[in-house]
């Protein structure tokens, strides 16, 4: 249950799927009822995947790179604190790689579930480098990960996919309800938590290096 709570809570506040919501609304303007359905369903299950294939596979690249954990906890700690920074700044679509001419290029597109929905507005390098570091983590004590840890990480990834769905299904009546003002208040309630997460990382690594002298 704590891996779970865990994992759940970090990639909820990296993702931060509420402040995609006005992301979601410009690029599907125009949409029927079930284009947004459709849209909102094939991003959460295009996220899932990224993020399994993230969390059993990430270690298999790193060694093949020869990449260490120590620097990957660095290099990751960086980028979700970058990411948390910029929701506190309100910057969150700038730093994703959003800018006007992919919105454009977007929204001229048959099918803007994968990208850049999925990849790189939601599914991107920090919640990718997190679920590495976090599979190394639970590897690291006794050298393999247990059958209840495995699932309850793989449960975590796909409630979170839950919600997505849920969250952009919902945009536009929370773009409504929450309006501008309320969507960057929980942006940077989200942020903070996600600069605090990126900087444990970091601490982590310097605290193991240190061991290792």
């Amino acid at each position: 249950m704590d891996v779970f709570i865990y994992l759940f809570a970090a990639l909820f506040s990296v993702l931060n799927p509420i402040g995609t919501v006005p992301i979601f609304v410009g690029l599907t303007e125009g949409y029927t009822k079930a284009e947004l359905s459709k849209t909102s369903l094939w991003t959460a299950i295009n996220v899932c995947i990224i993020l399994l294939i993230s969390f059993f596979i990430g270690q298999y690249v790193l060694s093949f790179f020869g990449i260490t954990i120590t620097a990957l906890r660095i290099a990751g700690g960086i980028i979700i604190t970058n990411s948390g920074f910029s929701l506190l700044n309100g910057q969150f679509s700038k730093n994703k790689g959003i800018n006007k001419k992919v919105e454009e290029e977007a929204q001229v597109r048959s099918d803007i579930a994968l990208t850049p929905l999925a990849m790189p507005m939601l599914a991107g390098p920090g919640s990718m480098s997190l679920l590495i570091a976090y599979y190394q983590e639970l590897k690291s004590s006794d050298g393999f990960i247990s059958t209840s840890e495995i699932i309850s990480s793989c449960v975590a990834i796909v409630v979170v996919a839950i919600i997505i769905f849920v969250i952009l299904r919902s945009a536009y009546f929370l773009s409504k309800m929450l309006g501008n003002s309320g969507i960057i208040a929980i942006s940077r309630i989200v942020g903070f938590l996600t600069i605090a997460i990126g900087i444990q990382y970091i601490i982590s690594a310097i605290l193991s290096i240190i061991r290792g002298i």
